[in-house]
Formats: structure tokens, sequence, C-alpha cells
């Protein structure tokens, strides 16, 4: 059987849908992945087939109408058994093609889309995701999503069967990388994931001018990522908080175990943020990294149920800078170690097999 997954980025670091494609591939189906190609996107190299569509547009509506046409067109005169659709903005082109050649559709939700923050104060936009949602979801079938919250407002809302399928890191051994820039007698704190609005990353850099003998580490990219650059800029801290930018995952598992605690402090800026699971958080543990999560429902969940960190107390400077010195000087080893044997993609891949056997 043949498989055609779809996504709109660029494919590299994208490390959910890489784990769905190399699981589906050993047990005996073909995949293709498609996404787009970016001009600083990196070469691949996967063990499956992959694509690239080139676009004349990389942003905003027009990136989304060129993605959704060109990706239309390549479904449609391509060789499959069955579409994957990853995220509401790939979905148009899936269903379509799905319904005119009668193929079998898959889609798995990595977020409740319209409700992402960048969508806020784009009312007219969000209501045209919303629509398209609506429009389409109620008639899958076969569906899945990243988590138990999400997957219960997408069942309330259109009476629909989502299974969760989390989204955890292979099981790994530990390596230990470098950073590039000195550490010796210093406490690493990490964040890895997008630099986008609402991610607590204002706050961090306020809080860390009043932690002393701690580095702040921000690996990923993002919408404003030169801001918070001439931020630290401006406030002298550069000494204390270092931008990594995008990094391939093998080089971020090198990096991560170095850290002594994961920030996950996302703001609840509407539904998306508040239902989030962010794959950082398993990757700390994964890495046996203390974790300071948001107090937002699957967040803390995982906090108290593992005991593998704290959750935010306060989100004033002075108060969470007091929390993470406490919280440094805790050992949550133990609990890691277990938490990690766990908390692995090898114990979702059976869920997600499961869905594809019905096709065959």
């Amino acid at each position: 059987m043949k498989i055609i997954v779809s996504v709109t980025n660029d494919l590299s670091t994208d490390q959910r849908v890489d784990k769905v494609c190399s699981t589906l591939q050993k047990e005996g189906y073909k995949i293709v992945l498609i996404g787009r190609k970016l001009k600083n996107s990196t070469p691949l190299n996967r063990s499956y087939s992959t694509k690239r569509i080139k676009l004349i547009f990389n942003k905003g509506f027009l990136f989304y109408a060129e993605f959704n046409f060109r990706l239309f067109f390549v479904l449609l005169f391509s060789k499959k058994d069955t579409l994957l659709s990853n995220d509401l903005d790939t979905l148009l082109p899936n269903y379509l093609v799905s319904i005119l050649q009668r193929k079998n559709i898959v889609y798995d939700s990595h977020e409740l889309f319209p409700e992402i923050p960048e969508l806020v104060h784009k009312p007219f936009i969000k209501k045209c995701w919303s629509t398209l949602e609506a429009w389409i979801l109620p008639k899958l079938k076969n569906t899945y999503t990243v988590c138990n919250s999400i997957a219960e407002f997408y069942d309330k809302k259109y009476n629909s069967k989502f299974k969760t399928i989390l989204n955890l890191p292979n099981k790994k051994e530990l390596e230990f990388g470098v950073f590039p820039f000195k550490t010796a007698g210093k406490k690493i704190i990490i964040y890895q994931g997008a630099v986008n609005i609402g991610r607590g990353l204002e706050l961090i850099i306020d809080t860390m001018k009043l932690l002393d003998n701690c580095i702040l580490v921000v690996i990923g990219n993002g919408d404003i990522y030169e801001t918070l650059v001439k931020k630290v800029g401006n406030k002298n801290l550069n000494n204390k908080i270092h931008f990594l930018g995008k990094i391939s995952p093998k080089e971020l598992n090198k990096l991560t175990p170095l850290a002594n605690l994961g920030l996950s402090i996302e703001e609840d800026l509407g539904l998306n943020y508040r239902f989030a699971l962010p794959n950082k958080i398993f990757d700390y543990i994964q890495a046996e990294v203390p974790i300071l999560v948001s107090n937002l429902p699957e967040m803390k969940r995982i906090s108290i149920n593992y005991k593998v960190g704290e959750i935010i107390k306060n989100r004033k400077p002075t108060e969470l800078a007091q929390q993470i010195e406490k919280l440094l000087e805790k050992d949550f080893s133990n609990e890691l170690k277990k938490a990690k044997k766990e908390l692995i993609w090898e114990n979702q891949e059976e869920k997600l097999l499961t869905i594809f056997k019905d096709f065959m």
C-alpha cells in the first residue's frame, strides 16, 4: 500500500511526521512525504521518499493558496492508496482528492489550527479556517491528534472519534555535545522550539536578569526571533542568554542533556495553547532534564503524574526567579529515569498502525 503524507513545512525538523512515516514504512507501507522547499532548506536523508514543492509565495494567504493548489495536482496525479493529511492547512486538497478518486484519507491534527495565536487578531482569516474545518472534519472517519484535550474538544464539537497518538521521542541513549560558549560553573536553562508569541520567552528573558550563575539557551526560530535578540542586547544580557537558532534534531539531541532545567512556559492565549502538549517536554524528559511548565491542563498532567518537575506558580519575574532557584537545587533523576522508559514513541506505534490496518 502506498501512502502519501503531506505537510506545509520544509520537512527538515518535523519530528512527529518523520516518526509516523518511519513507523509506517517499517510495517511495509510505501511512503512519500510531501512538503515545501525553502531557500535555506537543508538536504534530507530519509529511508522513505520525499518531495519538496518550490513556491513563489512563502507567507500569508498567497502561500496557503499556492501550496494547496499545487498540492492538489501533485496528489491528483500521483499513485496512492491512502492520503495522510497533517493539520488543517493541508486538509482541503487531500479531502478533495480522496472524494474525486475514492481514496482512503487519514487526518493528523497537531493542534487546534483555527485557535493559533497568530490568528487572534485576524478574525476573517480565522473564520475561513474554522469554516473549512467545520465542513470537512465531521466527514472524516480516521482521525488522530496529539493529546486527549484536543481529541475531547473535537469529539464534542463534531461528534468525531479522534484517537490520541502522543508525540513522544524515540527511545535513545544519552549523547552529550558541547555548547559553542562557556558554561563552566553555570546552571543551564534551555528552551527549544518555536520562537513565537505566547511562548513565555519575554518572561524568561526578564527573569534572567534576577538569576545568578545561570545561562539561558534558546534553540529554535520563529516570528519574534530577531525581536528577542535585540531585546537581550538592549538589556545587556548577551552573556547570560544565547540564541542558537534552528539546528538539526541530531544536534539538538546532544545539547538538551547538558541542561539543568527545560522550559515549556506557554501563555494561555486561547484554546490552542491551553491544550498544548509540546514535544519539547518529552524531549527534556528523554534527556533526563527536569521541566518547568505552565499551569495548563496537558502540561500540568505530565508534571504531576510523573513528578519530573514543577508547574509555574507565578508569572512575575521576581517570583519566577525564586522558584527557578529552588527548583535547580532539587533532584528529579530517579523520576526522570522511570518516566523516560514509558514516554517513548515505541509505545505509541501500535495505536498508530491500528488506524491504517483497517485499509489493508
